[in-house]
């Protein structure tokens, strides 16, 4: 377990990616511009969150593919691709060609499960096979498969003067060990490791009838943790990311720190229990100095089993908001949590 003389070996943030209607494309240069300033911070990694049908990054592939060629060394990630909404292949396809064009830096994030809101969607989705689709976890599987460079198809050679491959191409070889699941249930944990994946856990888990913890959230979601990696070839080695919503405050202004602490208020009847017919329950937002936040990370039973946190930036914040709060991260949280601030590497 780490101890806070210990260090934390990878900082992340995470972003949904906001825009308005009106004028997408300001939203989409916020986002990159965010992604950029991350890299300048020393952040070890950029992820972004998935919205289809909503004003938030609906093709976060296509973005990321922007950011790779906007940064150089910051990792990217997704977190997650909802696989209800995807063919398989040509997602591989996808995230392949934009590892390549980023050197080696994509982190995808996926998920299992039918499409949010799938009656509303099914006739635009699958107009023909909504009734035989499968959501479950075969469809990771195939995407699996694929990225790996299984065969997608058994012909491989020239037809006329065209030269087919029998895999997707382009191949990048080292995606399949950064490919990531986000895992609300103890059973998807384990499915992640058995998969021989990486396990993104959020600050949304589900209290399961029976299971370890009641309704302590750190609690479900160190049971997660050590399902996963219980289940995963690679043991306690396995890589978990642990994202929660962390908002420093060291050098907010009165008026932001009022703002954060509201919406952290707002939020927080919905962590008392578990909420809706799937029984998610939220972890509380966790506001105020670098050095609080820290001690309070540091009693966390799920902290205490990662060494690698993506912490989420809120929805609805300014563009200036969340430039103090990745700042107050890379500068005053990082440091706290033992991870050098990008100025303290380069001395």
């Amino acid at each position: 377990m780490p101890a806070p003389s210990e260090p934390l070996e990878k900082l992340g943030f995470l972003t949904i990616g906001s825009f308005d209607e009106a004028d997408p494309a300001a939203g989409h240069e916020t986002t990159l511009r965010m992604i950029e300033l991350g890299e300048e911070l020393g952040f070890d990694s950029a992820w972004v969150r998935h919205r289809h049908l909503q004003f938030g990054i609906s093709s976060p592939v296509a973005v990321l593919a922007a950011a790779s060629q906007r940064t150089r060394r910051i990792e990217l990630g997704t977190a997650v691709i909802p696989l209800g909404w995807e063919n398989p292949l040509r997602l591989a396809e996808d995230l392949a060609t934009v590892d390549v064009l980023s050197g080696g830096r994509l982190n995808p994030g996926v998920s299992v499960g039918p499409p949010m809101h799938f009656d509303d969607v099914r006739e635009a989705l699958y107009p023909d096979t909504g009734d035989r689709e499968d959501f479950g976890p075969d469809r990771v599987t195939r995407l699996l498969r694929l990225v790996a460079g299984e065969p997608a198809s058994p012909f491989s050679g020239t037809r006329g003067i065209e030269v087919f491959s029998d895999r997707v191409q382009p191949h990048s070889p080292g995606l399949r060990g950064r490919m990531w699941y986000g895992a609300a249930s103890i059973g998807s944990a384990r499915r992640a490791g058995e998969h021989g994946m990486n396990f993104l856990t959020s600050s949304v888990v589900r209290a399961e009838d029976g299971a370890a913890g009641g309704t302590d959230f750190a609690t479900i979601q160190r049971s997660h943790i050590d399902a996963f990696r219980a289940a995963h070839p690679a043991g306690a080695a396995a890589r978990v990311s642990q994202g929660l919503v962390v908002v420093p405050t060291d050098s907010a202004t009165p008026g932001q720190r009022a703002k954060y602490e509201a919406y952290a208020a707002a939020r927080l009847p919905r962590t008392g229990a578990p909420q809706g017919p799937a029984g998610m329950l939220f972890s509380p937002d966790l506001v105020g100095p670098s050095e609080e936040i820290a001690a309070r990370l540091y009693a966390h039973p799920g902290f205490l089993a990662v060494r690698e946190v993506v912490f989420a930036l809120p929805f609805s914040f300014a563009q200036e908001d969340y430039v103090q709060i990745l700042t107050d991260i890379a500068t005053r949280l990082g440091p706290a949590l033992g991870r050098p601030s990008v100025q303290s590497r380069e001395c």
